[in-house]
């Protein structure tokens, strides 16, 4: 099997306000609309793609209609530090303030409105216990 593309679908009751919310704090715009869902490109890189869909949609089984419940997003950027101040400028919830992690990240977590955690990241290098988990070419420079 060749993967073509993968991204991340959110399942909510509000696909508008959820696909406002990406659109507004993380630089994502929609390509294509509709009241049950949302499929979102970055501005930035148009290989970062993320889904919004209604959870009742008849397109999701049944036995499996309901709210997202414990997703992590991770997003790696450049400059935490600048989205950081940006998400608390715009009153969004800091689940964890930004910080450095010995094993090689400088991040930090909000949330969107439907509980789903966002992770924004920056790979540093990590602590010589650390590093040595690391394949060499995987390292942060």
């Amino acid at each position: 099997m060749k993967t073509t593309s993968y991204y991340p679908v959110i399942m909510t009751g509000d696909v508008q306000a959820t696909s406002d919310f990406y659109v507004r704090h993380f630089r994502f715009e929609p390509l294509f609309t509709s009241t049950w869902y949302v499929h979102l490109q970055s501005t930035e890189d148009e290989h970062v793609t993320l889904a919004i869909l209604d959870y009742n949609h008849e397109t999701v089984p049944e036995t499996h209609r309901g709210p997202i419940r414990g997703l992590l997003l991770n997003f790696e950027v450049e400059d935490p530090d600048q989205l950081y101040a940006d998400v608390q400028s715009a009153g969004l919830p800091i689940l964890k303030p930004i910080c450095d992690e010995a094993f090689g990240q400088r991040h930090f977590i909000t949330a969107d409105p439907n509980g789903v955690m966002i992770d924004i990241i920056k790979p540093i290098p990590p602590n010589a216990e650390f590093a040595a988990a690391y394949e060499a070419a995987a390292l942060p420079k």
